[in-house]
Order: C-alpha cells, then structure tokens, then sequence
C-alpha cells in the first residue's frame, strides 16, 4: 500500500511540475507534496510555498490545503454512485391534505425561517445522517452485519435538479403520511401561534419540531421522495408535493432500502443544480458527518473530526493542518487544548492559540468570535458568539456539544442556563490550561502573555463576578522590585513572599523599570523593604484598580495616600541630621508661603520623611483612578480644575536641596522663589502622571535658566 501511494505521488508530483505552477491571486505557488512518513495518514497532505507580495491569498488556501484532495487522475479512483432511475410508480396515487399547522409551517419556513436557503443542503443531509445512524443501532443491536451506510449527492443542471439518497432505515407508508404530513410533536400548535404573534418568537422558542425536510420547500416548486423500510419485504412508496396545501402516495418498484429526495429547484434557485455550488456548501456545514458522502460518484468528507477523537490518537502535524483550516490561518498554533468532557455538560472542543500575535484589528473587534459551533459534528455556527466570554475571542477552533439549545432553524442559540454554563466550564478549563502552562514552561508563557495580555486584562476590566476576575488575575504577569529585571511573577507568587502580617499587595506604575526604580514613589517606601509590583503597560493600572483584591489580600498603589495610612508617619524615618534640614520654625514659615504661592492648585502641603533624594511628589486618594479620570473624561484643563477634581497633597522633603533654597529664596527674591515653587510644584504633578502637555512649562523653564545664568 505505502509503495503505491509513493508511486502515485511521484506521477502527481510529476504531473504539476509539467503544468507548471499556478498563479492565484498574483501569488506564485509551489505545491510540494510532503511524504515525511505521512503517506499512509493522509495522502491528501499538500504544502505550500509562496513567494511574492500578496499574502493575503494565504488564508485562502490555507483552508484549502485541509479541505481539500490533492487531483488525482481520474481513471485511478472509479466513481461510486447509488443514485439511478430505477423507481416507477405502480396504479394509481392517493392524494392527502397537509395538516393545518403543516400549510402554516410551509410558509414560514419558505419565507423567514432560515436565514440562508444553502442550509436546506444541511438539513437534509443531517436527516440522512440520523437515518443511517438508526439504521446502524439497529442493526448491530440484532446482531447483523452492517451495510453500506452512506450518502449520495447528485446534481443536474439539465433538469434543474438537486437529488439526494442515504441507505439507512427508511420509512413505510404510515411513517411517509405521518413524518412528512404532519408536524409530529405536542405543542405545535402554540408554536405556531407564537411564530404568527412574537416578532422574534423563531429565535426564543426551544424545540426540534423535525422541520428540517421542509427547508427544501425554500427552494423547490416540486419535491420527490423515494423511501422503502429497511424491515423485511416492506414496499416502496413515492411521496411527492409542490407544497401548496397536498401531497400524494404511491406504491412504486424500483425503490432502494432507504429514502431518495429529488428537489426540483425553482428557477431563481438553480444555482443548486452545481456542483461546486453543493460542493462549498457541503463542506462549510456537513464535512465533518460520521458517514461516507458522495457528491456525483466522488467522496467529498475526507476530513476527520478530530474534536471527537482521542487526543493521544492525534498528531501534531494533524493539529496544524486542522488549525490552518479552522482559522483560514498560514501560522502555526502556539498551545493546543483538546477538550472533552461529559459533565456537567456534554462537550468535545479543540482550541488553539495562534502563534502570531494579534494585530490592532484582532484587539480591536468586540464581537466577533472565531470558534465554530457544531453539534454532533453538523456546523450550526461558522462564528459563535455566546459560548465563550469575550475576552477569549483569540481563541480559534471547534465546539461540539449535544446538550446546546438551538432555536427552530437551529442556526441560534436560544440564551438560556445551559449557554451560560456553558461559558462558565469553558472559560474556567482556559483559565486552568493557561496556568498549567505558565508552571509548564514559563518563559514561552511569559511570551504569549507579552503578546496576549491585553485580552486577559479586558477579561477582568469586563467580569462582574470577584471570583471569577480573580481566577483571571491568575493570569497577570509583572516585574518585582525583588527579582532581577526581565523576570515576571504572578500574584499569587507575590502573596507567597509576602511578610507575616502583611495584608497588601503594592504596585506601581511606570512606562519602564529605571523610571519606575527612579520614582519618589518607590523611593518612599523603599526603606519598608516593601516588595513592589512594576506595571508598565498602560491598562495595567485599570486592570488592578478593577481587580481590587486577590486572595482577600488588597491591592494598592504605593502611589496613594493609604499606603501612609498603613504605613504612618511616625514608622518612616529621616536618616539625616537635623542640621542637614530645614528647622521646625524655618518649616512652618516655608509651608505658609508655599500655600499661599500655589492656591487653589493644591488642598494641602505637609512634610514627610519619606524622600530622600526627590524634593517633592504629589498624592491623592486613588492615583489610578484620577488619571483614568482625567485621560478619559478631559474635564481638567488648567491646574486649578485639577485640583477640584483630584484634591492632591503636595508633600515635601525639607532635607533637599532644593527646598532648602526655596526657603531662603521666598525671602531673598520672591520672584524666582514663586518661578521654582511652580516648577517643583509641575514637576511633583508629572512625576504622578496629573500633567498630560507640559508646554505650558518651556516659557518658565527659560525664565529659571535665564536667571541662573545671571548669577555667573
């Protein structure tokens, strides 16, 4: 077998090298067939090679590359097809009414019930589908040995005609008059009426009211069935309609075991008559079904589900290959997660971390999903939106769960306790895979989090539940003031260091480590020997403020006046002489000129022992709030509406050389003394991030250097 297949790709390989390689979309491509002990798994693998500007052609064929065979000669693979004419009506027809909730129901499917008439494709593959499954438990059940169990497709755009078979159970007389006659569920009547007086009723009532054959009335003035029961010496019968308000019954020979549908498609809808046309249908909804399926003799659902498979029975190049044809992506997946579980829900799912980083456009789209929704392997969902909370929007891959509710058309879901679970089992195996993980292999953690960070920082901006932003704040990484520069740590890593009695987390935020190390803020609780968070990105301080707490631990900004509350005062201490700052007297002298010279700028002015080599900083109750405020809101344009809004405290070290002199100056040359308060006083306010343009400050900064160069 390997020898063949080696054989039959030399002469494919040879065959394109002799056509020459094609052009899609500007692009030159190089098919090159991979071998690489693959050829018993997968002949069909191909690779491809690109050279030239346009990559974008490459999300296009990269869903090719999974989807479809490589061209083999025709003669080598014979077609395969049930589908003949042997059926002939035999005496005469009986004619039937369709029940009333029927006609109703007819109508609504035609004109409103799914929003594209391809899916009638779907549907009615899918009752093939349930056919053959019966078929099979039935069978094995009695001990038989199984038959062919397949689907045949069939186009002809002579006649106008989309015709499909299976060879499953089949259906007698009763089960023709009763399955295709009537709607057979309780309840259809108040469906109905609901459908006529709610305006969305079609999307908010849950039920499978076996419909789905009647999809084929959106595009057919004329429908045929064949079917003949798979029980011993049943007969074949002829069920046909225009849907108009009857149908007819008749015996007919010929008949296969099984149920054969030959739409007669309207003129507007010829456009099911192609091949290519069912062929993309096909494989956008129905690739994935358990049995074989054959469009004009040929096997078009080569793919497997690997969602439904054993993870160990998986390789990695399948995953790729599956990625690139999920996501229509070129990349390679970072992490994979194969997923399965019976409980509390029935789910099968596969997701896969792309390996590229997300671009501005991935960021910024709020709603679109790329998870496709399929339930028992039939699509209902290219793009899910409500299986999964938003943030993980990133994510690419496949979930297949029998227990999701889907509307009438099921093409929505109906929002209900069971989604909502759902979400709360997904998100919560995401989050435990990340971590596992981040202990796995920190450093290629580290890097995806560089790179995906933002999404785990929306999802705790975006949780209401504490609990569960909390699980995601698992998920941060930062630099330490205790660890070398480079290496992250995670909050719960903090909370393990932290001293006996401490009940806070600190943080600080700066665009980088040296500003951050450099700040008065960490040089005030420094000598504490307080260990320190550094946030550098800039909804790092959002993301925490919005977190609050983790492990019933606080956290804080060692920019806030409650970090003095904890820490008081008294506890922090000047380690230079007394003679080296500003005396009691020369103190209260200063901070009353400095009151008076600031104004409304500033609600109060203290001294603290804290600083040693910063002459000033600004402090306010919740730093991270009010510069949020004030970058969000832009309510604040000059000082004094600032500090309306902020209430800011300026503290001062009077050990500093240039409070010092402003002490001297305010006496000497109240002029420049009134210059360099205002500058302490700005720079304090940048230093806090409150001072978004100092523009304003260059005609100062002039007039100080102008009269320092006057004293030389």
């Amino acid at each position: 077998m390997a020898a063949e297949l080696m054989s039959r790709l030399g002469r494919l390989r040879l065959a394109l090298q002799l056509r020459g390689a094609p052009r899609i979309g500007g692009l030159k491509m190089t098919r090159v067939f991979a071998t690489r002990g693959r050829v018993a798994l997968c002949p069909h693998r191909a690779e491809f090679q690109f050279t030239g500007p346009n990559l974008a052609a490459v999300r296009v064929l990269a869903k090719q590359q999974y989807s479809t065979q490589a061209v083999e000669n025709k003669e080598e693979e014979p077609l395969h097809t049930l589908i003949t004419n042997t059926e002939s009506v035999q005496g005469s027809a009986s004619k039937h009414e369709f029940q009333a909730e029927t006609k109703k129901l007819l109508d609504i499917v035609a004109r409103s019930l799914y929003s594209e008439k391809e899916v009638f494709i779907r549907e009615l593959i899918s009752n093939g589908s349930d056919a053959l499954e019966k078929l099979r438990h039935q069978l094995m059940a009695a001990g038989m040995v199984l038959t062919e169990l397949e689907i045949h497709l069939q186009t002809d755009s002579e006649k106008g005609t989309l015709t499909i078979q299976d060879t499953g159970i089949g259906m007698t007389k009763e089960e023709l008059v009763s399955n295709l006659g009537t709607i057979a569920r309780s309840g259809s009547k108040a469906f109905l009426d609901a459908l006529q007086n709610q305006t969305e009723a079609s999307s908010k009532i849950i039920g499978q009211f076996g419909v789905g054959f009647y999809s084929a009335f959106m595009v057919a003035n004329k429908v045929e069935v064949y079917s003949r029961s798979s029980e011993d010496e049943s007969l074949g019968y002829k069920w046909s309609s225009d849907g108009s308000g009857v149908f007819e019954i008749a015996e007919a020979s010929g008949v296969k075991t099984g149920t054969k549908i030959i739409i007669h498609l309207k003129e507007d809808c010829k456009e099911f008559a192609s091949e290519d046309r069912v062929k993309a249908v096909v494989t956008k909804y129905s690739n994935f079904i358990s049995f074989p399926l054959y469009l004009n003799g040929r096997r078009i659902n080569t793919l497997q589900a690997l969602w439904m498979m054993d993870a160990k029975d998986i390789g990695e190049w399948q995953h790729e290959e599956f990625y690139r044809f999920i996501a229509q992506a070129y990349d390679k997946p970072r992490y994979t997660l194969h997923y399965k579980t019976d409980a509390p829900l029935n789910i099968r799912s596969i997701f896969y971390i792309p390996e590229m980083k997300p671009s501005m456009f991935d960021v910024s789209r709020e709603t679109d999903s790329s998870i496709a929704l399929y339930s028992r392997k039939v699509l209902i969902q290219t793009k899910a939106t409500d299986i999964l909370p938003k943030w993980l929007r990133f994510l690419r891959g496949v979930v297949d769960s029998e227990d999701i509710p889907l509307n009438l058309s099921r093409e929505l879901l109906q929002e209900s306790s069971l989604i909502r679970k759902l979400r709360e089992v997904l998100q919560k195996r995401m989050i435990k895979f990340f971590m596992d993980q981040s202990k796995k292999d920190p450093e290629k953690y580290a890097k995806f989090f560089d790179d995906y960070g933002l999404f785990i920082r929306e999802g705790i901006l975006t949780t209401a539940e504490q609990e569960v932003r909390e699980d995601i704040g698992k998920l941060l990484r930062f630099e330490s003031s205790v660890l070398p520069a480079g290496q992250l740590t995670s909050l719960m890593d903090y909370a393990s260091r932290m001293q006996a009695g401490t009940r806070n987390i600190y943080y600080l935020c700066a665009p980088n480590r040296h500003l951050a190390e450099h700040s008065p803020y960490f040089e005030a609780v420094k000598q504490k020997d307080m260990e320190v968070l550094f946030c550098y990105e800039q909804f790092d301080e959002l993301t925490l403020l919005h977190l609050r707490e983790f492990d019933k631990k606080k956290l804080m900004s060692v920019e806030t006046d409650i970090v003095v509350d904890h820490y008081k005062e008294e506890k922090f201490q000047d380690s230079r002489p007394a003679s080296e700052r500003l005396s009691e007297k020369e103190t209260e002298d200063l901070l009353a000129w400095m009151r008076n010279g600031l104004g409304n700028r500033i609600t109060n002015i203290k001294v603290t022992p804290r600083l040693d080599t910063h002459p000033a900083m600004i402090t306010v109750l919740e730093m991270g709030a009010a510069r949020h405020f004030l970058r969000t809101q832009q309510l604040a344009k000059t000082s004094e509406e600032r500090a309306q809004i902020l209430q800011p405290t300026l503290e001062i070290n009077t050990g500093h050389a240039l409070i010092k002199k402003l002490g001297q100056l305010k006496d000497s040359e109240p002029e420049l003394a009134q210059l360099l308060l205002n500058q302490i006083y700005e720079n304090a306010m940048i230093a806090a991030g409150l001072n978004d343009d100092p523009r304003p400050m260059v005609n100062r900064l002039n007039e100080l250097l102008t009269k320092a160069l006057e004293k030389h």
